[in-house]
């Protein structure tokens, strides 16, 4: 377990109202707004002890507008933060006790990689006996004890990431917010520094909130998901439960890859909902509140798909098609499969297995527990 020391929190402001004292970060109905234009819309969050909390979402969603506001770097149009039970909007940004790493390192050149590690604690006023202390500790951390004395010119991609970093979490702050850190590294390195940050996490135990529009690594990383969609989180949870359980289409859509069959609500039989499409009856689990009549779409996830010769499937969905595309991934092989109203599925098969060409009428199977049955809303993409 990591010896660095939390520092005093200082400058405590008097709360508003009473803020969840469950919680190390908490947001109660958070909103930004630009001359008429709401980037942030009622944004409700709390984040516990040690909990490393992902916004996810495409470019213009409010996520890091978000992260910005909680760092005050932006003003809130109206909503409260606590951290640690104090309101934050009263602090300035360097007084929240939060440890931030962009994208962009933001190193000062001139420094070394000890003296840019060193400069928070230089501002708190720390003692050098113990800055000197805790800079050793931190180094050891993210394995760049031999690079103290290199400037940030002389150091790798990586080894510059692993800098910004060290100096976010050599305070010891109450949260560490991070935006888009790894999106200048290249593929290799970038699954490497997730795996740093993940055992870091663990072993310091931080209270973590992340930005990235990249799903692999919100679930690589993720005690839990906010997936944003216009200013808004359109569902948080579990990595495992927002990919199995999705309950819109952004999200099924924006984590993972899905493909969607439309169609109309005709009965729902306890967690289960059968529905009338183009290719005939088809059941799938219910997202929550749908009712007979309701215009929908099946939410299929392509590893979920088996496909047979055409005339011997067999399972609780079945729907025919024909092979129009094949597209070799390596282990796995991508199938897009053509159906007679012109729309297309997407399954993946195990290379070796792969029997299939394009042209050949095939059997598209699955279980009606292995998909989602999502209410059709205004603003959804055209279903199929």
């Amino acid at each position: 377990m990591s010896t660095l020391k939390l520092l005093p929190p200082r400058d405590r402001a008097r709360p508003a109202r009473a803020p969840n004292r469950g919680a190390v970060l908490e947001l109660a109905s958070l909103e930004k707004r630009y001359s008429g234009v709401t980037a942030v819309e009622r944004v409700d969050l709390s984040v516990a002890q040690g909990e490393f909390v992902t916004f996810l979402g495409p470019s213009g969603s409010g996520k890091t507008t978000t992260l910005m506001m909680v760092a005050g770097l932006q003003e809130p149009t109206s909503g409260e933060m606590f951290l640690d039970g104090t309101l934050l909007q009263p602090l300035p940004a360097h007084k929240r006790n939060i440890g931030v790493v962009f994208q962009q390192y933001a190193l000062f050149p001139h420094m070394t990689v000890a003296e840019n590690i060193a400069f928070p604690l230089q501002m708190r006023r720390v003692p050098k006996s113990e800055a000197d202390h805790r800079v050793e500790n931190v180094l050891r951390l993210v394995g760049l004890a031999s690079q103290n004395s290199r400037l940030p010119s002389q150091l790798s991609g990586g080894q510059q990431q692993r800098v910004a970093l060290a100096r976010a979490i050599v305070f010891e702050p109450s949260l560490l917010l991070m935006d888009e850190p790894l999106g200048a590294l290249d593929r290799k390195l970038r699954e490497q520094m997730q795996s740093e940050i993940a055992q870091l996490h663990k072993k310091l135990g931080m209270t973590v909130l992340y930005v990235t529009h990249d799903q692999s690594e919100a679930l690589v990383l993720s005690d839990r998901i906010a997936v944003f969609n216009q200013g808004r989180i359109e569902q948080i949870g579990a990595p495992a439960e927002l990919y199995e359980r999705p309950r819109t289409r952004f999200v099924a859509e924006f984590l993972g890859d899905s493909s969607f069959v439309p169609g109309v609500v005709k009965r729902i039989l306890g967690e289960l909902v059968e529905i009338e499409t183009a290719h005939g009856l088809v059941r799938g689990r219910d997202s929550g509140g749908l009712a007979p009549g309701n215009s929908v779409v099946m939410a299929l996830r392509p590893e979920r798909i088996a496909l047979a010769k055409c005339g011997s499937g067999q399972a609780d969905n079945r729907i025919e098609g024909t092979v129009h595309q094949l597209v070799y991934l390596g282990q796995s092989r991508k199938l897009m499969i053509g159906l007679h109203d012109g729309s297309e599925l997407c399954a993946l098969t195990a290379s070796a297995e792969s029997v299939f060409n394009p042209g050949d009428r095939v059997d598209l199977c699955w279980s009606s527990s292995d998909c989602n049955v999502l209410a059709v809303r205004d603003g959804d993409a055209g279903a199929g």
